[in-house]
């Protein structure tokens, strides 16, 4: 029996990677099932119960979803983050539960750089800003993402220092990186901060108003990670006490239209989630969630599994 994908997207992928996407599932001789532009969780909700897999972006593949499904065998995110999909009930209903890593690393990393000369030049607007080269770059978590921004920010002459107790210090060393070992120094010693950590349990609001005091002055800390990573009553608090630091973010918080005025110049937040908002990013994801559908269900593979 053909297997039966359902690709959900609120909001859809570009028509280049959909159709991609058909390719593949046509190859395999699976039916995929399309569901864009949906309003209503219901809509998800019927769509979900007969299919086998299912491909979403930020949709939420939660545990009302999880219930209404049958047949299902694999979620995949098209994205590195996959907290919009509950682990706890994919595992006890038995679903493979991936995510895509990699496939939009670049795209945030670049976001990042943007930033960061978008910050230090007072956002474009009239009067002296700084330059990036000789500046110290902090990377908070030095996975895929936080990789690329160090090698960018090198092309800018920046001094590029980390803090990651799950990677191996030897590795960051060897590709021209200053190792530090407790998040508190890489804060106060860097001048800029560049957040790659996931939101989880143990880092949800653990970039708070402590954390952040510690903070070189005059330097701006880079959210391109989750917004639950902030504490944000920590970040009104500190951002109107230290009138030096910078925020930029593309996950505005709560408090945005309480602090945008307040802060002029020293803060910038996007108005959507935008760190994979490219053409390439769009199409490489979605590609990858589709050939980890089918190697999933042909060859048994569960190499990008995160509910394990």
């Amino acid at each position: 029996m053909s297997k039966k994908v359902l690709l959900a997207t609120e909001k859809p992928f570009a028509k280049v990677a959909v159709d991609g996407i058909s390719k593949i599932f046509e190859k395999a001789s699976y039916e995929l099932i399309r569901l864009e532009k949906y309003t209503d969780k219901a809509d998800l909700l019927k769509a979900v119960e007969n299919a086998d897999a299912m491909i979403i972006r930020s949709d939420k593949a939660d545990a009302d979803v999880i219930a209404a499904s049958k047949a299902l065998k694999i979620i995949v995110r098209a994205g590195a983050g996959y907290d919009n999909i509950d682990l706890k009930a994919a595992t006890e209903k038995g679903i493979c539960a991936q995510n895509t890593p990699g496939q939009n690393s670049n795209a945030v990393a670049e976001l990042a750089i943007g930033f960061m000369l978008y910050m230090a030049r007072n956002r474009f607007t009239e009067g002296n800003g700084s330059e990036l080269k000789g500046k110290k770059l902090g990377i908070h978590a030095y996975g895929n993402v936080g990789r690329l921004v160090a090698n960018i920010a090198k092309g800018f002459g920046m001094e590029i220092c980390a803090f990651d107790p799950f990677v191996d210090k030897a590795i960051m060393q060897a590709e021209g990186v200053k190792v530090f070992d407790s998040i508190e120094e890489l804060y106060s010693q860097c001048d800029y901060i560049s957040l790659h950590i996931p939101a989880n349990d143990k880092t949800k609001k653990s970039i708070n108003y402590d954390l952040m005091s510690k903070m070189k002055k005059g330097a701006a800390l880079i959210n391109t990670a989750r917004k639950e990573v902030i504490c944000e009553e920590g970040l009104k608090k500190i951002m109107i006490e230290r009138e030096d630091l910078k925020y930029a973010t593309d996950i505005a918080p709560d408090c945005h239209a309480e602090i945008v005025e307040k802060l002029g110049n020293r803060y910038h937040a996007t108005k959507k989630k935008m760190g994979a908002e490219t053409s390439e990013a769009n199409i490489n994801a979605g590609l990858a969630a589709a050939n980890q559908i089918v190697n999933f269900f042909e060859k048994g593979d569960k190499t990008f599994q995160v509910n394990k």
